[in-house]
């Protein structure tokens, strides 16, 4: 089946995911007919899977009659003890834990704004992020308990404290203690109340709350199980049966890959959730294959991991229907290797942000191999443009600003106006990507305008080098990126980490790189580390610190 046949019989009229045109915020969208009103009614449906096994988390086996016990008591917990009203905002400072699911679904149910808070965060930032959100009250794991209990008790917010083991700090209060009967008396919610503001990583200045409403998430989580449904149809599983999902959890729950396209979609559809308490490629690749593992999603780097991982070949993967994720460039070699490498599964990428609730063009299969450089096309829920400097689109194929527009992206930043108003051509979101269209609508990302360097007049795409070292067998992980040159106004950089046991020199890649690509885009530093590259929580490269790095060093 085509892609426009299977697009057809899922998102057409009388179709399970059926899209119709509705007005979202004052202007024109498609939505799909059956978005529930707000993500509590979703819930509410989840529970009828009752004693089915939901999460499994180092050895403990979390029912979703469980989950919802906890959630309930939780919930019942935040309107009676602290007075948790709706629109009040619920700050969540956990590793990937249970209790952090819980505290989510709490939260939502009881008409709060459920925010995330990032987990590498330390005492500052966690400080800025609880007065930023104005928090009501902050529920947190031992380890950021310790850091956020003396800010929190700077601005009057009450920390919960799960898992403390009887070692509370003064401060706080462990949740035990405080954990009330029954239920929470019910809210009224509907597609327009906010529920959830997500903190973005910017590369400069301080984190933005990114403030999504139901019906954004259910969007993005609707329109991820559309998807599935249209791949299921263009790639029918081997005997004509749909294997019952599993996924894995190795991405930050307070990402919203994790959040949303992970969490949501497990438990929307009771599919079990297998909990990583950090990564690691080996635990990964056997929990894979005792769990029966259908779908990973991560960043890129970590299938690299993976498929480089000394237990690979060994691994029975074949559970594995996708594997992939988003939150980075992907190496066209990558597709190669996931399309080679898996006993089954294909490769699945998506291009999504925080801003749209992480759903976006996605490639895969046949698509992905046939055109590895893109991004790939969304679901007609979402529309995609690529506009000039002035908010007019360019002609195809020619580049610009990738932006973009749905029911699935954010209504604002939070307190902050002018962040908002600098996001935004109208309806159009502004990703901060350049990419080009081709002439079938498939999406390509050339680079981040911000890290897009500009040697001697000539823009050199970060993405485009990096592929090609990537290309070299001895490379395992690379970073491209600008350093200040007196001549040139910037000259093109490379990290590169060899694979282990590989060895690598700046000399050989140099030449190895001649010819695939222009001169000016060959690196003209690259410096070869002995240790992977820097990652952030949610394991992407931190470009941001091998430039001030190395330009640090440049200057000793």
């Amino acid at each position: 089946m085509t892609y426009e046949e299977a697009l057809a019989a899922v998102t057409g009229p009388g179709g399970p995911y059926e899209i119709v045109s509705a007005q979202v915020r004052g202007v024109e969208m498609r939505v799909f007919k059956a978005t529930p009103p707000s993500l509590p009614a979703v819930f509410e449906a989840v529970r009828a899977f009752g004693n089915k096994p939901f999460m499994l988390y180092e050895g403990e086996v979390w029912t979703f009659a469980r989950l919802f016990e906890l959630a309930d008591r939780l919930g019942a917990t935040l309107q009676q003890t602290y007075g948790v009203k709706k629109g009040d905002r619920v700050a969540i400072a956990m590793r990937n834990l249970p209790e952090w699911v819980a505290s989510y679904i709490a939260t939502l149910t009881v008409g709060a704004i459920a925010t995330p808070l990032n987990a590498w965060w330390q005492t500052d930032e966690l400080r800025y992020a609880l007065q930023d959100c104005g928090a009501k009250v902050a529920i947190a794991d031992p380890e950021r308990t310790e850091r956020s209990v003396a800010p929190a008790s700077e601005l009057g917010v009450p920390v919960i404290a799960v898992r403390a083991g009887g070692k509370v700090p003064s401060g706080a209060v462990a949740l035990e203690e405080v954990l009330a009967q029954g239920r929470p008396d019910p809210v009224a919610l509907g597609p327009d109340d906010p529920a959830t503001i997500l903190y973005t990583s910017g590369t400069t200045g301080a984190p933005k709350g990114a403030l999504s409403d139901h019906r954004a998430i259910l969007s993005a989580l609707l329109a991820n199980a559309a998807r599935s449904a249209v791949s299921a149809l263009r790639f029918p599983p081997e005997g004509g049966q749909v294997p019952e999902f599993a996924f894995i959890l190795a991405v930050p729950l307070f990402h919203v890959t994790g959040c949303v396209p992970v969490l949501l979609s497990a438990l929307a559809t009771g599919s079990k959730l297998v909990l990583m308490r950090r990564w690691n490629p080996e635990e990964a690749l056997e929990i894979i294959e005792r769990e029966r593992i259908t779908h990973f999603v991560g960043v890129p780097t970590m299938s690299w991991d993976m498929l480089e991982a000394p237990g690979f070949a060994s691994r029975d993967l074949s559970s594995l229907i996708s594997m992939g994720g988003g939150g980075a460039s992907v190496p066209p070699e990558l597709i190669k290797r996931i399309a080679t490498g898996l006993q089954k599964g294909r490769p699945g990428f998506g291009y999504g942000l925080t801003e749209t609730n992480s759903y976006g063009p996605q490639i895969e299969g046949t698509d992905a191999i046939a055109k590895p450089t893109s991004a790939g096309r969304p679901l007609p829920i979402m529309e995609v443009a690529v506009l000039d400097p002035m908010g007019e689109p360019v002609p195809t194929g020619e580049r610009g600003e990738i932006c973009l527009s749905g029911p699935n992206v954010i209504t604002e930043y939070w307190n902050k106006p002018d962040a908002t108003a600098k996001a935004f051509f109208g309806k159009w979101l502004r990703t901060g990507d350049i990419g080009h269209l081709d002439e079938d609508g498939f999406v390509y990302i050339d680079d981040r305008i911000k890290d897009m360097v500009i040697r001697g007049g000539e823009n050199v795409y970060c993405a485009e080098v990096e592929a090609a070292i990537y290309e070299h067998p001895a490379v395992h992980e690379a970073a491209v990126f600008g350093l200040p040159d007196p001549r040139l106004g910037e000259a093109v950089a490379a990290a590169v980490y060899p694979q282990p046991g590989k060895g690598l020199s700046a000399e050989e890649l140099r030449s190895f790189l001649s010819g695939r690509i222009a001169s000016f885009k060959v690196p003209s530093e690259i410096f070869i580390l002995e240790e992977p590259l820097p990652r952030g929580a949610t394991g992407k490269i931190v470009k941001r610190d091998l430039r001030d790095q190395y330009q640090k060093a440049r200057r000793t």
